[in-house]
């Protein structure tokens, strides 16, 4: 038996695979995920005029690519594994199963970069809002990212088939349109407690204050520590959901 591989390196073995992977299998699939962002915010662009509304709209469409990639793609292919033996590999290789879901969650929540600074910087431009503080894609990426990806990963391996874990991935990234796309206030009240649950909506906050000619930095700076206590979280739950799965 071979020593089990250190946690660090083992998880940047399975990020380059699975990078790697993801990029000759998902470019397609980033533009569709960029293409229905960007046509999101031209259809709202017709009802929306400016203000916090189209701050909402731009900043829950640019976090929109995330949702698509990272949780809903990762729980087809985690759901997929799952229903193929797939995860008997990774059972036999001495990795730790945190390095596997966080190789994974770090791969298809970083494949998302282009398409969501190219959403965001076209919204500014069609909503006329200020580009200065986009810098904040910087940290609201990784952190919507893998609270996101964490979700996907724990769907896709505690669906108890792949067709569910699809439709549990689909219906995730319409949760993400709705309440994250559509203004806070223009929801009905016992929808925003759902709103305020989804791992997304405090990376799309984060997003949408800097916005704002003065943002309020403190605030931005704690929507970002929720968002990532909750990908920690949600990550955790996903690798208890691998460990599972891969004994089952």
């Amino acid at each position: 038996m071979a020593p089990r591989a250190r946690l660090l390196p083992s998880m940047a073995a399975v990020y380059r695979a699975q990078l790697s992977r993801a990029r000759v299998a998902r470019i397609p699939l980033l533009f569709v995920a960029t293409f229905q962002s960007v046509g999101i915010m031209i259809l709202m662009r017709g009802v929306v005029d400016g203000g916090a509304e189209a701050r909402a709209v731009v900043a829950g469409s640019s976090v929109l690519v995330v949702a698509f990639v990272a949780l809903n793609l990762l729980a087809q292919y985690f759901g997929q594994l799952r229903a193929t033996g797939g995860l008997d590999h990774y059972a036999t290789l001495p990795v730790p199963p945190a390095a596997v879901v966080l190789g994974a969650a770090g791969a298809y929540a970083s494949f998302t970069v282009p398409g969501t600074a190219v959403t965001a910087v076209t919204g500014s431009l069609l909503f006329d809002l200020p580009l200065t503080h986009l810098w904040v894609l910087v940290a609201v990426i990784p952190l919507a990212g893998a609270a996101l990806a964490g979700l996907g990963a724990a769907l896709g391996l505690l669906a108890p088939r792949q067709e569910l874990a699809t439709l549990l991935g689909q219906l995730g990234m319409s949760a993400a349109l709705l309440l994250g796309v559509l203004p806070a206030d223009r929801l009905p009240g016992p929808i925003t407690y759902a709103r305020d649950l989804l791992p997304s909506t405090y990376g799309v906050e984060a997003l949408a204050r800097s916005f704002d000619r003065h943002p309020d930095w403190p605030t931005v700076a704690l929507d970002l520590a929720v968002c990532a206590a909750v990908g920690v979280v949600s990550l955790a739950v996903a690798t208890w959901a691998y460990r599972r799965a891969a004994v089952r």
